[in-house]
């Protein structure tokens, strides 16, 4: 019954069977500081090239290729920029709407922040990293719970069991716990905790424990196992809801920074169309053409905007991939 022995772990890092340095890049690292890392690389593959043979320099400094690159750029930033006023239309489309949509969206959120408030017996805090974490410490009390009911049974292979399945689930909690402390909502460090707490896997056991011993437990000892499943399935909404919120929040400040790339990309991409070419720009630095050294910076900065796009998706993507099923399925790669 234990994760170890299914071979279903409770990290995401372990359940994605993937290398460390995907996963750092996928979703750890800064966005930021991936984004400069792809256009460091593109800047210094562009200048390599052009630094191999004078003639690569010679082809850049003419007026039809320049016309070529960098008017297909100053098109692409423009739809760029419309593809980022159609996301924020998106999402201003989901939080607008009549009273009665309004109502019933909050109705349904104090209902289900009820329903965590009954199951952690306090007021719940509203910062989603204490939240999340307040809803962990309810379900580890609920698994003492299951324990000192359990040990009462007087049959060795289920309490040995049970201690086993408990003993993971603490291990997870505690985790899950360490992650959160200090956590920022809008950071990728709250959702990646929640991340690595597999609910539905423990839904799964807990499932199969009734199932397995349902004719030794009694009405006590069903009744917390129960109350620790109903734990669990809390969990599901609440992180798909604070995922969805840190979406949202992504999407925004990805749109902010598009905009704010792409007006000096359109900037740059224009005066180099209009200024550059073998004729305005001549000499060498470091035994590399300053022709070859100009463009490949305009071209760079205005690929910048694109990069942080990919980067920005490329998280959102991954996470919403890992966390597809809400409820007790086990999707391969999650």
């Amino acid at each position: 019954m234990s994760d170890r022995s299914s071979g279903t772990a409770d990290t995401m890092r372990d359940r994605a069977n993937e290398s460390s340095l995907k996963i750092w890049l996928l979703l750890v690292a800064n966005r930021l500081l991936v984004t400069t890392f792809l256009a460091g690389a593109v800047f210094a593959v562009f200048v390599l090239i052009g630094s191999i043979d004078p003639a690569v320099a010679v082809l850049l400094g003419e007026r039809s290729v320049i016309e070529t690159i960098f008017g297909t750029m100053i098109s692409a930033l423009i739809l760029g920029v419309t593809l980022v006023v159609a996301i924020n239309q998106l999402i201003i489309s989901q939080e607008n709407g009549p009273l009665g949509d309004q109502h019933e969206r909050m109705s349904d959120a104090m209902t289900v922040r009820g329903f965590v408030s009954e199951l952690t017996e306090r007021p719940l805090p509203a910062e989603p990293a204490e939240f999340s974490r307040d809803l962990i410490v309810a379900t580890e009390s609920r698994v003492e719970t299951v324990r000192r009911t359990i040990d009462a049974t007087n049959e060795p292979e289920l309490e040995s069991e049970v201690d086993d399945f408990l003993d993971s689930v603490l291990e997870n909690t505690e985790h899950v716990k360490r992650k959160l402390d200090g956590a920022e909502f809008g950071r990728f460090g709250v959702v990646s905790a929640l991340l690595d707490y597999n609910y539905s896997w423990k839904i799964v056991q807990t499932e199969q424990l009734r199932n397995d011993y349902g004719d030794v437990l009694n009405d006590d000892q069903l009744a917390a196992l129960d109350d620790l499943q109903q734990a669990f399935v809390l969990f599901g909404p609440v992180r798909e809801h604070i995922k969805t919120l840190y979406f949202q929040w992504q999407l925004i400040n990805l749109s902010r920074l598009i905009l704010y790339t792409a007006v000096p990309g359109i900037v740059m991409a224009t005066v180099t169309l209009a200024f550059v070419d073998s004729t305005t720009v001549t000499g060498q630095t470091m035994m590399i053409e300053n022709l070859v050294w100009v463009i490949g910076a305009a071209f760079t900065l205005s690929l910048v905007p694109f990069l942080l796009l990919t980067v920005y998706i490329l998280r959102i993507a991954t996470v919403a991939k890992r966390t597809l099923a809400i409820d007790p399925l086990i999707l391969r790669n999650v």
